[in-house]
């Protein structure tokens, strides 16, 4: 499987929990720590941006550790991207506002 149909599927499987996806250029001085995105909690939603300037690696990072906040143990997934997710670094997990549950689609 190829890099950019591994990034569509990660994106395909992060918004069936409702998530939405804004790629976006981020502004980096060159003395700062390069920045390739990260999941928010804005208004009761979850928005994952990535910088639309990261390389595809950091790009398919960004997605597996978003994704990996969620319960996708519940949902069916590729075995090549679920070895992928094994791969990636354990985050603190995200702790949503009382009540709040994201869909699954």
């Amino acid at each position: 499987m190829d890099e950019s149909t591994i990034i569509n599927q990660l994106e395909e499987l992060i918004e069936r929990f409702g998530v939405k996806i804004r790629h976006e250029a981020i502004m980096q001085d060159e003395d700062s720590i390069k920045v390739a995105g990260g999941l928010c909690l804005l208004k009761g939603e979850y928005i994952l941006i990535i910088n639309s300037k990261a390389t595809i690696r950091d790009k398919i990072n960004t997605l597996g550790m978003a994704l990996k906040q969620f319960d996708h143990d519940k949902i069916y997934m590729r075995p090549i991207l679920r070895e992928l997710l094994d791969r990636i670094p354990e985050q603190r997990r995200v702790v949503p506002t009382e009540g709040f549950e994201p869909p699954i689609r």
